[in-house]
């Protein structure tokens, strides 16, 4: 952060702070700004303690301790810090930040060829389309598969792996299609 603030990456005859970091921090400029996000959020007390939790709690600390200014609650968060898995104290933060409960998640990654790029982005943004652009893309790509799974199951495939798609996509439905839905499928009383 000094070298930001003072300019001193100049001296080593770079263009910009982020390549001084891509040379400081190789394959890992992502780290150093994360580590900088630590040190400008954290109250000192708890940075103290980061050697004991490690930077990747540390990180989900400094978000909350943002938002929070003064009012966070860092022995709180600091105890959580020692006792949960990253995962669990992740979930933890998005509830506190959000107000929501919210799934586990994780980024996966998985190499494309630049061919298939534009294939699978024009099926992203049309799932978006369909089903509403505050999706996330994440959430477009699994439609995109539950779709493909559904239809391949159709004829002779794995009822589950049917029925589990179906169930997807009903969740999607509004209440009022739900409805309807239900009403066509389920046998009248007389």
């Amino acid at each position: 952060m000094e070298v930001r603030a003072g300019q001193y990456w100049r001296v080593e005859s770079v263009k910009s702070f982020d390549e001084f970091l891509e040379r400081r921090f190789r394959g890992s400029r992502r780290k150093a700004y994360y580590l900088m996000s630590i040190h400008e959020n954290l109250p000192p007390e708890v940075r103290k303690e980061l050697k004991e939790v490690g930077w990747a709690k540390g990180l989900e600390l400094a978000k909350l301790a943002k938002k929070e200014k003064k009012h966070f609650k860092s022995a709180i968060w600091l105890h959580r810090a020692r006792e949960l898995p990253v995962d669990q104290l992740r979930v933890a933060v998005e509830r506190e930040l959000t107000g929501k409960e919210t799934e586990p998640w994780e980024i996966v990654y998985f190499k494309l060829y630049q061919s298939q790029i534009p294939v699978i982005d024009r099926a992203i943004e049309m799932a978006a389309l369909m089903l509403g652009s505050d999706r996330s893309r994440g959430y477009c790509l699994e439609m995109i598969c539950a779709d493909f799974l559904a239809g391949v199951n159709l004829d002779n495939g794995d009822p589950e792996t049917l029925l589990f798609s179906m169930k997807r996509f009903f969740r999607l439905l509004p209440e009022q299609q739900k409805q309807t839905f239900f009403e066509s499928i389920l046998p009248k009383s007389s």
